[in-house]
């Protein structure tokens, strides 16, 4: 081929190319696999609803304590980690919906007592006592019988990720004292937990091993069933 024609010839062939790459079909992006967790679950007739609030402890807890009442109840979530009380003054309306519950398994605390890069709480004990009982309020409007979760232990030391908390015993007081006004059961998850932190909880993590959320379960599905059989008010 001569020197005229290649010049001529290969910017035709560069647009050739670059139309097959336009007209090329290109990939889907994977789907998001929502977690299990997080599904909606369809409710099995004449069941009661118990619904579970809290944060990254709570999910571990969610499908053991679903198992544990198969049968029993139709156990939902909430669709997300349930964070600081602040997110759940955003979120608690959309959390509620507008189906009836027959119990609310909740927990706020852990990521109230966060420290923030400016030396504060994420959320100060006056406004955490505060936003507790608004969202107390709000929950007992919807009829369900309401049972509180303290909050778990966090280890001392360097953390992973590297994180720090306030003092748990300081927000888990501040929480009893709201509960005991409202007349709310106290789930004591901190102290079931506590001897076998050992054993149970990530080291120098917050949250726990499986054997760990298959143990709270036990202790949040036995408060959840007794609620149940407990004659209401």
């Amino acid at each position: 081929m001569k020197p005229f024609q290649t010049l001529v010839l290969f910017p035709a062939l560069l647009f050739s190319l670059s139309l097959y790459g336009e007209s090329k079909p290109k990939p889907e992006a994977p789907k998001r696999q929502i977690s299990p967790i997080f599904k909606a679950i369809e409710d099995k007739p004449g069941l009661p609803r118990v619904l579970i609030i809290g944060d990254s402890i709570s999910m571990g807890y969610t499908l053991p304590v679903r198992r544990a009442l198969e049968g029993q109840a139709n156990v939902h979530r909430i669709p997300q980690n349930g964070g600081p009380t602040t997110n759940g003054l955003k979120n608690i309306e959309k959390w509620l919906g507008t189906g009836k519950w027959d119990v609310i398994h909740f927990n706020w605390g852990i990521h109230d007592l966060k420290f923030m890069p400016d030396g504060k709480h994420q959320v100060e004990a006056a406004d955490y006592q505060a936003n507790l009982r608004t969202l107390i309020a709000r929950m007992k409007k919807s009829g369900a019988k309401l049972i509180w979760a303290t909050t778990t232990p966090i280890p001392e030391g360097e953390l992973v990720p590297s994180r720090r908390f306030g003092k748990v015993p300081d927000y888990n007081a501040i929480a009893a004292g709201v509960m005991i006004e409202n007349d709310i059961v106290i789930n004591d998850l901190n102290a079931w937990i506590t001897p076998k932190l050992a054993e149970m909880q990530k080291p120098h993590d917050v949250h726990y091993l499986d054997s760990g959320s298959d143990y709270l379960a036990q202790k949040v599905a036995a408060e959840i069933r007794q609620a149940l059989a407990t004659p209401a008010r």
